[in-house]
């Protein structure tokens, strides 16, 4: 088999025509109406960390309620969910973008270790969720002394 070196075209016309029609197309697949974004399922970002001790879940929920959050832990699952509604403002000038999300959203976390549910403790601070669920005493490290002899 041979290679045979590409060498695009010098003047591009005909990329120069394809350019405008690809744009066009992007900006009528990302563009949305209010009655779309209202109806768009979101996904809050979530950091988790694992200490010796516990399982921390730090969850970006700005403009959600504390009290539309409902949180459950199941065996070793953890999930929470709620919801961020829209605020119907009325303005007088023509509404031009609508980039926040709102919805319903669900998130799940496996954690793969026995915990104690009993004592989860959650906490809601400018519109950051936090929890924290321990680790059972059967999932916590322990280290373990050498006898030499």
């Amino acid at each position: 088999m041979s290679l045979i070196r590409w060498t695009p075209r010098q003047n591009g016309t005909e990329f120069t025509a394809f350019a405008p029609e690809m744009d066009r197309l992007f900006e009528d697949l990302f563009r949305t109406t209010p009655s779309a974004q209202a109806r768009a399922a979101i996904t809050p970002p979530v950091d988790v960390v694992e200490t010796p001790e516990a399982y921390v879940f730090l969850a970006d929920l700005p403009g959600v309620d504390a009290k539309a959050v409902k949180l459950s832990v199941t065996g070793d699952t953890l999930t929470f969910k709620g919801e961020r509604k829209h605020e119907a403002k009325s303005t007088e000038g023509a509404q031009h973008r609508f980039e926040r999300a709102y919805g319903e959203f669900e998130r799940s976390f496996k954690l793969g270790t026995p915990v104690r549910p009993d004592q989860v403790k959650a906490s809601f601070k400018n519109g950051v969720l936090e929890i924290r669920v321990p680790k059972a005493d059967e999932a916590r490290a322990r280290e373990v002394e050498i006898q030499v002899g």
